[in-house]
């Protein structure tokens, strides 16, 4: 009898011990992590405890990571573990960051791509920020499902695919990519800017092809809106846009410094010098900016330009052919003294 209650005395104050140890591991202050700055952790489907834990080890700065183990244990953390991207900020309790990871909180990423032409380059891009491998994102961005549904074709779908920052999940399916970037751009087109393109006569869609020629055209941001105001004067008295960027589209390389007479006859859609109007759809995908300097394009009397001679990447604008063909003549001359064939 003395035994068993012996025993029992034993037994409570164990138990005792074990939830003031439990208590004190789960005291809300106490963090394992000992980084100084946020930093970003993930878990990728198919780890294990003992990878995360590795994770946690070099995103917190820390070896010690026994507390978190226990908790894990604890608190029911078991695999198949939520996949995703979580936000550590300095000092995260233990406690928190594993119910963070049990629930899968998951702290959104800053998705961003820019100065991209191609889908492949873009489905690229996004890949390196995302879960998703890129041949799966590509093979989602070019369904020609959602291409219909939203109205749009072979030549226009890449209007969707506005270069600018959004936030996403970095586990995100390849369709939850392709539907936001969908959504940001209908809040793109908003009513002003439909009614900006209208002033032009221009459709949102003809709006980003134009802007897609417009940026071919120039980098420089402060001549984006001049150019878009000659193109415009062109389409307003039916003149042939004799746009070099689409004969480089249209010959399959837009990397091409000097065009040749050959290429303006080549049969397409995209030859500006064959055909009047506007090609049928971008010849890239378009910026943010290139969009807003057509839809503010300046007003002007310019029909011509030419790149500059001194290769500033400006051009030399011209409102007669007769201009126009001494600022040709000088940067031809300026083309042969360095030995540009192409």
């Amino acid at each position: 009898m003395v035994f068993t209650q012996q025993k029992k005395i034993r037994n409570f104050w164990l138990g005792v011990a074990l939830v003031v140890g439990l208590a004190a591991l789960l005291t809300l202050g106490h963090s394992s992590l000992k980084q100084k700055e946020p930093v970003s952790f993930y878990v990728y489907p198919g780890d294990t405890k003992e990878m995360i834990l590795e994770h946690l080890k070099e995103a917190g700065k820390t070896q010690h990571v026994g507390r978190i183990s226990f908790l894990m244990d604890r608190m029911g953390y078991k695999p198949p573990f939520p996949s995703g991207h979580y936000k550590l900020a300095p000092g995260l309790s233990d406690f928190k960051l594993v119910r963070r990871l049990k629930s899968g909180i998951q702290t959104p990423i800053r998705l961003t791509f820019n100065n991209v032409r191609t889908v492949e380059q873009l489905a690229a891009r996004l890949s390196t920020q995302l879960l998703v491998d890129s041949t799966s994102l590509l093979t989602c961005l070019k369904d020609t499902g959602w291409i219909r549904k939203e109205g749009f074709n072979q030549y226009t779908y890449t209007c969707v695919f506005l270069p600018n920052t959004y936030e996403a999940w970095w586990n995100a399916r390849p369709e939850a990519i392709r539907d936001l970037l969908i959504r940001e751009y209908h809040k793109f087109w908003d009513e002003s800017r439909v009614s900006a393109a209208k002033k032009h006569r221009l459709t949102p869609i003809e709006a980003q092809t134009l802007a897609s020629i417009v940026e071919e055209e120039t980098n420089k941001g402060d001549e984006m809106s001049k150019v878009a105001g000659l193109y415009l004067n062109r389409l307003s008295i039916d003149m042939p846009l004799q746009a070099d960027p689409t004969l480089k589209f249209a010959a399959g390389d837009l990397t091409l410094r000097r065009i040749y007479k050959v290429l303006m006859n080549i049969e397409s859609p995209y030859n500006t010098y064959k055909h009047t109007g506007l090609p049928p759809g971008p010849i890239r995908i378009t910026s943010i900016r290139a969009i807003e300097a057509v839809l503010n394009a300046q007003r002007h009397s310019y029909l011509y330009m030419c790149a500059k001679a001194d290769f500033s990447g400006y051009h030399a604008f011209a409102t007669t052919l007769n201009q126009h063909t001494k600022n040709a003549i000088a940067y031809h001359k300026a083309l042969n003294e360095r030995g540009i064939i192409e």
